[in-house]
């Protein structure tokens, strides 16, 4: 049997859909993931991914393209050459699957499952029901599983990358803090991220800072004089690997996070509460998220805070972070973070 997973959105949401393609790969003799650009690098480090099918939607991303009718023939085309025999359509709980289903129908695609709360008609052939409140990764899995796809017992279900390689850098036990993310809600501001590296190398913490290549000026300015930037330095089978050698990692809600729990690594969460935090949070490892979800922002998935301050992140202080790390950590059992706990 050949079978396809959809996941067209970003890096982080192909790592949360990684257990559930692990529970498709171990029943079928070949499966392919269709996602976009930005979750190829992702793709490619799960286990039991065969191929990567690339194509960017015109309903996904926050700066999707337009309509293209021979593109979208194109991409037809291509699946019906792989000519899988099932699909799997994984989105978010906000998002709808039947545009991605209807374009595996044309293709030819006899069996199609989804979690869908609108009339499917004959797109789909199994319509499933999203749990309420559940993580990304579990809403995914029992959507696996209503298909026919249970997790084996011998998985443990928990986020994965093979292999988290990377040429080894003087960073093991390190603090990792990654500034950036893809909207500005999600962002805890340079000087603040720049205040938590002080903090944490006067507590005597090894720090290191990462971002993408257009995240370099970022990255210098929150590393300063006494952190390692690695800011634009790193692939993203590099940056696993240096996570995977972390002590912690401080991130917003962004996918560096969620690669931060493939490989293992306790996560402080600059969590805004523009999505659910119980949808999002960093799965499957110890993690503290500071930020306050039950500010106005909460749920209005804005890209930037329509709340004047920023103030669900911005009373995070430096202290804070530094208290979560050592929580995390295990060095100073006695600090406090003001934010939330999950071992």
């Amino acid at each position: 049997m050949k079978a396809l997973v959809a996941r067209l959105d970003s890096f982080g949401d192909v790592l949360l859909a990684g257990p559930a393609i692990r529970a498709v790969a171990a029943r079928a003799d070949h499966t392919t993931l269709l996602c976009s650009p930005r979750g190829a690098p992702a793709a490619r480090m799960l286990p039991g991914v065969d191929d990567v099918l690339e194509w960017e939607a015109p309903w996904v991303g926050f700066d999707p393209p337009s309509v293209d009718r021979d593109g979208i023939g194109r991409l037809v085309d291509r699946i019906a050459r792989a000519a899988p025999d099932t699909a799997l359509v994984l989105t978010s709980f906000h998002q709808s699957p039947l545009p991605t289903a209807l374009l595996l129908r044309m293709a030819g695609v006899r069996r199609i499952a989804a979690d869908s709360t609108d009339y499917p008609g004959s797109l789909l052939d199994v319509r499933h029901r999203r749990g309420p409140h559940r993580h990304e990764v579990r809403a995914a899995l029992d959507l696996a599983e209503a298909a026919g796809f249970p997790l084996p017992e011998d998985d443990d279900g928990r986020l994965a990358v093979t292999p988290p390689p990377g040429p080894r850098l003087a960073v093991d036990d390190c603090v990792v803090v990654h500034p950036g993310a893809a909207v500005p809600a999600r962002q805890w501001g340079r000087e603040r991220c720049a205040a938590a590296v002080r903090a944490l190398v006067r507590a005597g913490h090894r720090v290191v800072v990462t971002g993408g290549p257009d995240e370099r000026a970022l990255t210098a300015a929150v590393a300063g004089p006494d952190a390692l930037d690695l800011g634009g330095r790193t692939s993203p089978a590099q940056l696993a690997g240096v996570l995977a050698r972390a002590a912690a990692v401080v991130a917003g809600n962004t996918g560096p996070a969620h690669l931060a729990a493939a490989v293992g690594t306790p996560v402080v969460s600059l969590f805004a509460p523009v999505v659910p935090l119980e949808r999002w949070a960093p799965y499957g490892v110890p993690y503290v998220a500071l930020g306050d979800q039950r500010a106005a922002c909460a749920g209005t998935r804005a890209r930037v805070c329509p709340v004047p301050g920023h103030p669900c992140l911005n009373h995070v202080a430096p202290e804070d972070v530094l208290a979560a790390v050592e929580k995390l950590t295990g060095r100073t059992p006695g600090l406090e973070p003001s934010g939330e706990w999950c071992a």
